[in-house]
């Protein structure tokens, strides 16, 4: 069976082993479904995810033109501490920030490699801490808008990382933790305007992969270095296929390449 599109990152769902979807255009992929099965992919070309041009991508699935304009790729995005919507002022489009920018923020513990701090909608609860590759997750605060959660992420991260280790994270080199302890010990540095909205009673979120083995050892697949590669899969975790051979393929770090995925055995 062959399968062709623009990658984007796999749709999740949280289940008793987490549930990863390929999307395209008119067809999907039951990404579960193939592990244990050998596939091959093929880089075909690339198509910037916003203005459907054939040019090479730069950054989050968008050509350098697109990733320079458009309002879902402003700072604030990866700097949530530098959003500005609350006080009315425009980064590139006010209206699409006000949307994405004032609407409830958690600031939360995720251990994926060890533990990190980070900021998401409340909408994509669970979705991040599974595209991190976390076994475990915790809130620590949920406030009204991003900026409250920027700020609080900044002064948090002086304490705790705010990054993950993605050859640990795919390796499975892990430890479980006590996340209600963690958040507890980071309580006193939330920042004063953050303070009241800290989350004491909520439960730590615990989630399982579909990974049926852990390499050792991990190479990463770049398919504009090389356009082909054929392994059995053995595993999905975060946004990584794994492979047998210890290759990992980072989904999400080749959006807006189109490729042809074959199933072929």
């Amino acid at each position: 069976m062959i399968y062709s599109g623009v990658l984007t990152k796999m749709r999740t769902e949280l289940s008793d082993t987490v549930q990863y979807y390929l999307v395209w255009k008119d067809d999907f992929i039951h990404m579960n479904q193939l592990i244990g099965k050998k596939i091959s992919i093929n880089f075909l070309k690339y198509e910037c995810l916003n203005c459907g041009l054939q040019k090479k991508i730069f950054r989050q699935g968008l050509c350098y033109d697109c990733f320079s304009s458009i309002p879902q790729a402003g700072e604030w995005v990866i700097s949530p501490e530098k959003s500005k919507a609350h006080l009315d002022e425009e980064d590139r489009d006010l209206e699409y920030e006000k949307r994405s920018q004032l609407q409830p923020h958690i600031v939360y513990l995720a251990n994926s490699s060890d533990v990190k701090v980070g900021v998401t909608r409340k909408t994509q609860v669970p979705t991040r801490w599974i595209d991190q590759g976390a076994h475990e997750a915790i809130e620590i605060v949920e406030v009204p808008n991003r900026y409250l959660a920027g700020i609080t992420e900044v002064a948090l991260k002086n304490h705790v990382a705010d990054k993950t280790n993605w050859r640990k994270m795919l390796t499975n080199d892990v430890l479980d933790l006590d996340l209600h302890a963690e958040r507890d010990k980071l309580k006193q540095f939330i920042p004063d305007e953050a303070r009241d909205y800290y989350l004491a009673s909520n439960k730590e979120t615990e989630i399982k992969f579909p990974v049926e083995k852990y390499p050792e050892k991990v190479k990463t697949l770049n398919l504009s270095k090389s356009p082909f590669y054929e392994g059995l899969l053995r595993g999905i975790k975060g946004q990584y296929l794994i492979f047998d051979d210890g290759t990992a393929f980072n989904v999400r770090g080749h959006e807006g390449h189109v490729v042809e995925i074959k199933v072929v055995l």
